[in-house]
C-alpha cells in the first residue's frame, strides 16, 4: 500500500460505482461521508453521468441518507460541457440533445434553444431512452455541419443490474454513422478536474481521486499529479487491474477498505 508523503487534505470521488449502483448504496458509502465530514476533509463528487443536475445528486443522496451535500459538491460532464459550450457559442443558439432530462435542463437553464433541426451543435451524452431515431437525426445533422460534443467516453455503465452501455457507447455509434470525431469533455480529459480543484482550492497532491474506471478516473487524475485510488465495486475487476498499463496508486475491494486507510 502507498505512504503517500504529503497529507490528503481533499477528496474529489466518483459517484456510479463507487458510492452506489443504480439506486443502490454500496457498503460503507454513509461512513464515508461520516468520516469526510468529521475529519472536515473537502470534497468534490466529479461523475462522467450527464443525465442528472447538481440538485438531482443532491437529492438523490438526501434520498439516500446523506445530509450536508451542497450543489457545489457536485461536479458533473454536463456541467463541464456547459462550461465549454458557452466559450465556444453564443447563448440563444440552437442545440441538439441526445442525453437525459438533466442535460436537457441545464443547456435551456444556460441560455441555449433545444432544437431538432438547424443546430449549431450536437450534444451527446448518455441516454437511457435511447432509440434508432435519435441516433439517425443527431448523424444528420452533424453530417450538416452541426458541431459533435460528447459529454463523456465511458462505454459502460455500472447499473444495478451489471454494466450496461454508457455515454461512450452511444458517443461511437453516431461518430461511426457520422463519420466525424467528437470533441469530448469529461473524464479523462482535465476539464472536470480542473473544476473540482478550483472548487477545492486545493493543488493535486494534497487531493485524492477516488474511482472505479482506470481509463478515465484514474488515468485523467493521474495526469495532472493527483493521488488515486481504484475501488473494484464498478466497471473494474482484479484481472482487468492486472492487464491495465495504468496502474493506481492504490486499491480497495470497496469503501469500507478505503476508509480503514483513510
Amino acid at each position: 500500500m502507498l505512504r503517500l508523503t504529503q497529507a490528503i487534505k481533499a477528496v474529489i470521488s466518483d459517484m456510479d460505482g463507487v458510492l452506489w449502483r443504480g439506486a443502490q448504496a454500496l457498503p460503507g458509502m454513509q461512513d464515508f461521508f461520516d468520516l469526510l465530514f468529521q475529519r472536515e476533509l473537502d470534497f468534490a463528487l466529479a461523475t462522467n453521468n450527464s443525465s442528472r443536475t447538481r440538485d438531482d445528486y443532491v437529492d438523490k443522496l438526501a434520498g439516500m441518507g446523506v445530509s450536508g451535500i451542497e450543489p457545489r459538491h457536485i461536479v458533473t460532464s454536463g456541467t463541464a460541457t456547459v462550461s465549454f459550450l458557452k466559450t465556444q457559442i453564443a447563448a440563444g443558439a440552437r442545440i441538439h440533445v441526445v442525453g437525459g432530462a438533466g442535460l436537457k435542463r441545464m443547456l435551456t437553464e444556460a441560455g441555449y434553444e433545444l432544437a431538432n433541426t438547424c443546430a449549431e451543435a450536437v450534444v451527446c451524452g448518455i441516454d437511457f431512452d435511447l432509440t434508432y431515431e435519435k441516433a439517425r437525426k443527431a448523424t444528420l445533422l452533424i453530417r450538416a455541419g452541426a458541431r459533435f460534443i460528447g459529454t463523456n467516453p465511458d462505454p459502460s455503465f455500472p447499473a444495478q443490474e451489471g454494466l450496461v452501455p454508457g455515454a461512450g457507447s452511444i458517443i461511437a455509434l453516431i461518430e461511426a454513422a457520422s463519420g466525424q470525431q467528437p470533441t469530448i469533455i469529461g473524464k479523462p480529459e482535465r476539464g472536470m478536474f480542473d473544476a473540482a480543484l478550483r472548487q477545492l482550492g486545493a493543488c493535486p497532491v494534497e487531493t485524492l481521486m477516488i474511482g472505479d474506471r482506470i481509463s478515465t478516473d484514474i488515468a485523467g487524475a493521474q495526469a495532472l499529479g493527483i493521488r488515486t485510488a481504484l475501488v473494484l465495486t464498478g466497471v473494474e475487476t482484479k484481472a482487468s487491474l492486472s492487464e491495465s498499463k495504468v496502474q493506481p496508486d492504490m486499491v480497495f475491494a470497496g469503501l469500507p477498505d478505503l476508509i480503514e486507510w483513510l
